[in-house]
């Protein structure tokens, strides 16, 4: 079952198309490419939010779709929610 996409392989996070549980092994596709991410997710990522496929420090960039979303403001490790509270926009 697929519980994340990434469009590319050099996004750095996935979008749960279902929630997802803290402590499950999760699977994923690319929408470009025949990637199969998984990670095991430390939080609850509720439908639509996004999912760390790496460990990010404070100044790190997150890409999702391919393009720049912000800058990380929080560490977050890998399988970690990704949002509001450790991501912010650079236009601000």
């Amino acid at each position: 079952m697929i519980e994340f996409l990434m469009h590319i392989e050099k996004d750095t996070v996935g979008v749960a198309v279902v929630d997802i549980k803290a402590g499950k092994q999760v699977h994923g596709r690319t929408l470009h490419g025949n990637a199969k991410p998984k990670v095991k997710a430390l939080m609850d990522i509720p439908l639509g939010h996004k999912i760390a496929m790496r460990d990010f420090k404070p100044g790190d960039t997150v890409i999702k779709y391919g393009e720049d979303i912000g800058k990380v403001v929080a560490p977050i490790k890998k399988g970690e929610h990704v949002h509001v509270h450790n991501v912010k926009t650079k236009r601000w």
